[in-house]
């Protein structure tokens, strides 16, 4: 297996998933290379450690530490990119998985197509050793061809809707793009050999801070650099679509299905929507963390009551999930304090997230004749965030575009309708709804005039 973006989500999930698998069938023939995406720091971390590192699990019902074994290799994609294609070309590798957020996958949104405007992709196209993550798979595929390394399948574990289907777009996409007779080949070759799966993963996993390395230190007796530390939840389902082998991810508690879109709907306009949320409110209020943001009363019932009145009424929930009880198991999660998730980390990459995870939402409510007023409060909150943090400071792709965007007066009325008109993140037909308008307007002259407690008195009294 080869792994791209190998972050602490993919140590503390896909890692531990694939050795509890090899283990619970004797099976041990699946290792991952791990390839760094953005930096080099996890790569140089795990390769003295001949790829070994700790999970520490916080909160109520963690499980003692655990040293996972499952990464054979760690290498740094910014660094050796064709050392990348190459893995991905090696007959050896069945199973090419992703986790690089949603700004990796360098696609327009609003088409779900590769954006072939961005620089690092033009690159790729144009023949350099590929940095993009879509750029070495399309490279790793088109070496398989020749070389005849056989079926290989490409699967995303990242939080976006149809994440297969999107991969699979933007990979043709790119071979789409190469001169005709390279392209052709390379999509003739992806249409008999390669499949996309979806999937849905789950588990909070903030990053590793120097205490959580301290503590691990003192619970091993050890240094581990490349520590990581979780919730002791994790889920993953996964769509049965896969061309070549792969491992028993079952044996380890990952569910297989034919249709992921339910649970993705669930995970995305519930959980991810309430955590971001939860990150600009917070913000908003100073607050340090997740666990913080969902201890303040007001935020904890504008969540719940956006994930009961109108996330879950506007989607169709998987067979077998109870609505209500996933909604109150979210927030029990993010009040786990031990995790230490900051608003900051979970609030980055806004212009990204909020089109995935609370538009949908709006859209869905308004079609169905009610009122947006709950996740209108994310949004007003997260223009709010963008308003009031310099460019230097505004961790998202979009920051220059964004703080571009913004009137030189800034109040909620020249505020909300200039960013409404950033057509990166809203189409026009939700931009021009009066009411999704009224709305935002509402909650953005609160934050502005009455700060955190005007808006949790009226939280309260809706």
């Amino acid at each position: 297996m080869v792994h791209l973006g190998l972050g602490a989500f993919a140590r503390a999930h896909t890692a531990v998933f694939t050795e509890d698998a090899m283990l619970a069938a004797g099976d041990p023939q699946w290792g991952i290379v791990g390839v760094t995406q953005r930096s080099a720091t996890v790569a140089r971390q795990l390769a003295p450690q001949d790829g070994l590192f700790t999970v520490a699990e916080r909160g109520e019902g963690a499980a003692p530490a655990r040293v996972v074994s499952s990464i054979v290799e760690a290498v740094s994609g910014r660094d050796n990119p064709e050392l990348v294609v190459e893995r991905i070309g090696a007959a050896a590798t069945k199973i090419v998985t992703l986790t690089i957020t949603e700004k990796g996958y360098r696609f327009n949104p609003q088409t779900r197509t590769l954006d072939l405007d961005d620089p690092e992709t033009s690159a790729d196209l144009e023949g350099r050793p590929p940095r993009t993550a879509v750029g070495q798979i399309a490279r790793g595929l088109q070496r398989r061809a020749p070389a005849g390394a056989g079926p290989i399948t490409v699967v995303s574990c990242d939080n976006l809707p149809g994440n297969g289907e999107l991969t699979g777009i933007l990979v043709r996409n790119f071979a789409a793009a190469l001169p005709a007779g390279e392209g052709d080949e390379l999509l003739a070759w992806i249409d008999r050999n390669a499949t996309f799966p979806s999937t849905m993963v789950d588990r909070m996993v903030p990053a590793t801070t120097d205490a959580d390395l301290a503590a691990v230190e003192r619970e091993l007796g050890l240094r581990d650099e490349a520590a990581v530390v979780a919730e002791p939840f994790k889920q993953w389902v996964i769509e049965d679509n896969f061309a070549a082998g792969r491992p028993r991810w079952e044996d380890a508690g990952a569910l297989f299905t034919t249709d992921v879109a339910a649970w993705e709907s669930a995970k995305l306009r519930l959980l991810n929507a309430s955590h971001s949320m939860l990150a600009y409110l917070g913000l908003a209020a100073g607050k340090e963390t997740i666990s913080d943001a969902v201890g303040v009363d007001a935020f904890r019932t504008a969540c719940r009551r956006m994930m009961l009145d109108e996330a879950l009424p506007s989607i169709a929930l998987p067979a077998g999930l109870d609505g209500e009880q996933y909604c109150e198991e979210v927030l029990r999660r993010f009040a786990n304090s031990a995790l230490g998730h900051t608003t900051a980390k979970v609030g980055s990459d806004g212009s990204q997230k909020i089109g995935l995870r609370l538009l949908p939402t709006i859209r869905g409510t308004i079609d169905a004749g009610r009122e947006p007023r709950w996740v209108s409060l994310a949004v007003a909150s997260w223009m709010h965030h963008v308003t009031t943090t310099l460019e230097t400071d505004l961790n998202d792709p979009l920051a220059q575009e964004l703080q571009a965007a913004l009137p030189t007066t800034q109040s909620a009325d020249t505020v909300v309708p200039a960013l409404l008109g950033f057509r990166s993140v809203f189409d026009p037909d939700l931009a021009e709804h009066s009411r999704f308008r009224e709305l935002l307007l509402h909650w953005y002259r609160i934050l502005e005039t009455d700060g955190p407690d005007g808006l949790g008195n009226e939280i309260n009294h809706v």
